[in-house]
């Protein structure tokens, strides 16, 4: 009768055990690997630099940070001519913003929309990386619709290369849209809030996607 339920206690504990290694492992596996870095496009036409980005760096973010063809055919540098917002057919192809801030989903990837100058359109995207050298950037225009590039991973500087922080001197730009939101006017007649204690820190601006 003691063996009995001694194994039948080491039947139980050994079963909890190998719950919790599974649980651990999905857990695991549901968070996706650090894509952070600059990558060279399949074509070579460009390098582009993943970056965190959102409210704590939980989204990832993309920006245009080399051109093998940084000027069109009459000697000047490209721009965004086909974009459908009139109001960006002007700014630079180099150091514009073309993932937008991707969310992680249950499959350890990114997921979110990716803006293609080539044609003006945005495309659902699916971004993840099995191992540290290379990034699998999947687009779909329509849900049967898509396609899979492999990006390569550059740690190098070339000529023309955009080296500085997003936002900063000689660095990308992030889309108007992703930035952070501006506090909303005051209505008419509302009361101003209430002038912080004396010695109470500012409260933190809420970071750019």
């Amino acid at each position: 009768m003691t063996v009995r339920r001694i194994g039948a206690g080491i039947g139980a504990w050994a079963g909890r055990a190998m719950a919790l290694a599974m649980l651990s492992g999905i857990a695991h596996a549901a968070t996706p690997a650090d894509p952070s870095g600059t990558w060279l496009t399949e074509d070579g036409r460009a390098r582009i630099r993943v970056e965190k980005c959102g409210p704590s760096n939980k989204s990832l973010c993309g920006y245009v940070v080399w051109l093998k063809v940084p000027l069109n055919d009459k000697g000047q540098p490209r721009v965004d001519f086909k974009n459908p917002d009139a109001s960006k057919q002007t700014r630079a192809s180099l150091g514009h913003q073309l993932i937008m801030g991707l969310k992680p989903n249950a499959d350890a990837h990114y997921e979110g929309k990716i803006y293609n100058s080539e044609d003006g359109k945005s495309y659902d995207v699916t971004i993840w990386s099995d191992t540290p050298e290379e990034l699998t950037v999947r687009g779909c225009l329509i849900a049967f619709l898509c396609k899979s590039q492999t990006w390569n991973r550059v740690t190098d500087v070339v000529a023309g290369q955009m080296t500085g922080p997003t936002n900063g001197p000689g660095g990308p730009r992030t889309d108007p849209e992703y930035m952070a939101a501006k506090p909303a006017a005051a209505k008419p007649g509302a009361k101003p809030a209430p002038a912080p204690a004396a010695g109470t820190p500012p409260a933190a601006a809420p970071a750019d996607e």
